[in-house]
């Protein structure tokens, strides 16, 4: 399902058996059909128990998507269009994204550096500048 990638060296491949979809009808406006068609789609995906999933990747997702988890399980829902199929195909994108996204690893930490000392003389200078120009647009004193 997932490529391998950033955090994720081998790739990941979620069976469709731990994947559960429920479909119900959409809201909206949709003519004739709105009220007929189950075409919109909920996929459930339960982090906690999935075989697909090493323990550190594990802990990460369940760390990274805390508040998108209820009881270890992440639900993403799709009715932006009018196909059931559609919606089944964005879901499932939706959910590579979301995975793509919260196992990368983390960024290497900032180093802090200080600014040159040329750096600073070119702050001052440009701040010197700056100020030259405002003080020359006072009016002239009344002498």
């Amino acid at each position: 399902m997932l490529p391998p990638g950033r955090g994720l060296p081998d790739g990941l491949v979620i069976q469709d058996a731990e994947l559960v979809e429920r479909f119900s009808r959409s809201s909206g406006p949709g003519g004739q059909s709105v009220n007929t068609t189950d075409s919109r789609v909920e996929l459930r995906w339960d982090v906690a128990a999935s075989r697909a999933l090493g323990e550190t990747q594990r802990t990460r997702l369940l760390d990274r998507l805390a508040p998108r988890l209820t009881d270890g399980v992440v639900s993403i829902v799709a009715s932006e269009h009018r196909s059931q199929l559609q919606n089944r195909a964005a879901a499932r994108a939706r959910l590579r994204m979301l995975l793509a996204d919260a196992l990368a690893p983390p960024p290497p930490a900032r180093r802090a550096t200080r600014p040159s000392r040329a750096a600073k003389q070119r702050r001052v200078d440009a701040k010197r500048h700056r100020g030259e120009l405002k003080s020359k647009r006072a009016r002239p004193p009344l002498e």
